[in-house]
């Protein structure tokens, strides 16, 4: 298969995973990611791989070296405490590298562009399950930056003619998640702490929920979104779960003594999709159980664990 992909972001979580299903499906991927969250070790070995940062503007000329067919931008610093404490950085290098990201797809003539846009755009709403159609409400920093980048994708489709889908995801997790920032996400936080020995650390009660989706439902989804002839650029779509889950119900999967400590900013409260819209356009809908993904997700943990040393 000769078709080119390019994949920002292809050495993070949910990158490296997109990269390793595309190769397995015989496409030529190439592999853009500055390694601020990214790991090298994550990266394919068939991929080609360049370390740079996507508000470079050396970004452009890769782009049109490569020519990929279709770019996957899943890079950005996705991270909601951290947006908070660091406001100028992350909308610098999630809105203004987005915007380099997009103009270099533009000019390479890329046919396609599928945006990684997040479930926080929603913030706090008033009923569940969370639809498209609703006000977006962003509570921190990163939220409004991926809204914002949503709204540069739907101008993009709509003024260059270059079709850009913004797939909204709901806090995936799986193999390969972050455990070793003080900004991971919370799945990857609790199986570190309980390695160690320490209390599950829960911000505010642990009744809040989340529409937690297993990583290979959201690579399936991309490729669908790649493939889907019904997208004609512009659309935003939910990729997440019709069933959530309290985080108090994860730390008991997990086990272990519990912390509570005081609700965080810019942390939103509960999140449930709604995927009539993937159904749709994606004909997709997540297939493995959460209680099924997190059992998958502790094994690799302790995988890692044996082969590691931990602090």
């Amino acid at each position: 298969m000769d078709q080119k992909i390019l994949i920002t972001g292809g050495a993070g979580f949910i990158g490296s995973h997109l990269v390793d299903a595309l190769i397995e499906k015989g496409y030529k991927v190439v592999v853009v990611d500055n390694l601020f969250t990214g790991k090298k070790e994550n990266i394919n070995k068939k991929a080609k791989f360049y370390k740079i940062d996507i508000c470079s503007p050396k970004i452009r000329e890769i782009f049109k070296k490569e020519k990929p067919r279709v770019c996957f931008h899943l890079a950005a610093i996705p991270r909601v405490p951290f947006s908070v404490k660091e406001p100028v950085l992350t909308s610098e290098v999630n809105i203004m590298g987005t915007v380099n990201v997009f103009k270099a797809c533009l000019e390479a003539k890329a046919e396609r562009i599928i945006f990684a846009s997040s479930s926080s755009v929603y913030g706090n709403q008033k009923k569940l399950p969370l639809k498209e159609n609703m006000p977006a409400n962003p509570v921190s920093p990163y939220a409004l930056q991926k809204y914002v980048c949503e709204k540069f994708a739907k101008l993009f489709s709509d003024l260059y003619k270059i079709p850009i889908v913004s797939l909204r995801y709901f806090n995936v997790y799986g193999p390969r998640i972050d455990f070793d920032s003080e900004y991971s996400l919370v799945i990857g936080k609790f199986l570190k702490q309980k390695a160690q020995g320490k209390p599950l650390t829960i911000y505010g009660d642990g009744n809040q929920t989340r529409g937690f989706c297993y990583v290979d439902d959201v690579v399936e989804a991309n490729i669908l979104a790649m493939k889907s002839k019904k997208i004609k650029g512009g659309e935003v779509i939910n990729i997440g779960n019709e069933k959530s889950y309290s985080i108090n119900y994860l730390a008991k999967l997990i086990g272990g003594k519990v912390k509570y400590l005081p609700p965080r900013l810019g942390d939103v409260l509960h999140t449930r999709a709604d995927i009539t819209l993937a159904k749709k356009l994606l004909n997709w809908s997540p297939k493995i159980d959460f209680n099924e993904g997190i059992k998958k997700t502790i094994e690799w943990f302790q995988a890692q664990r044996n082969s590691k040393n931990f602090k």
